[in-house]
């Protein structure tokens, strides 16, 4: 019982997954998270800073946000992933260079990710399937001295 359980859960996951850019999304989400725990200032030394100080804290915060709602609203993604790869970018001046470059690779990566999801897109699984049995259907249509090497 526990285990038709699981494999439920992980067939339900999986779909999830494919109807949305989930790499992507994660990817750009662990680089806000990476970026802002990187972060060692107090928030009140930010705030006495000024606004370079606050945009520490806010591209971070706006990578999270931007891969979160890459997961949850996909058809929106175009737009997150842009303002993913700007806010990363930001981090390069604002952010100790990034995240020590991790978060601002990590942004990016997952940004593009984004922005190259097709959410009509054929799974490789098929593309394989489908290419397999066409191979399969043209050599089946082959006459037989053309397999065998003999004259045609």
């Amino acid at each position: 019982m526990p285990g038709d359980r699981r494999a439920g859960f992980r067939a339900g996951f999986r779909r999830w997954r494919s109807g949305r850019p989930f790499w992507g999304g994660l990817l750009l989400t662990l680089a806000g998270a990476e970026v802002l725990f990187t972060m060692k200032a107090s928030f009140e030394v930010v705030l006495h800073v000024g606004m370079q100080g606050v945009a520490g804290y806010l591209l971070p915060v706006v990578m999270l946000l931007c891969g979160l709602l890459a997961l949850v609203n996909p058809a929106q993604r175009l737009f997150y992933s842009l303002i993913g790869v700007l806010a990363s970018l930001g981090t390069w001046v604002t952010s100790n260079l990034g995240g020590f470059i991790v978060g601002l690779l990590l942004g990016c990566v997952g940004s593009c990710l984004v922005f190259g999801w097709l959410p009509d897109q054929e799974s490789r699984r098929d593309r394989r399937r489908r290419r397999k049995e066409s191979r399969a259907a043209r050599g089946a249509r082959q006459p037989l001295e053309q397999r065998a090497g003999g004259p045609a």
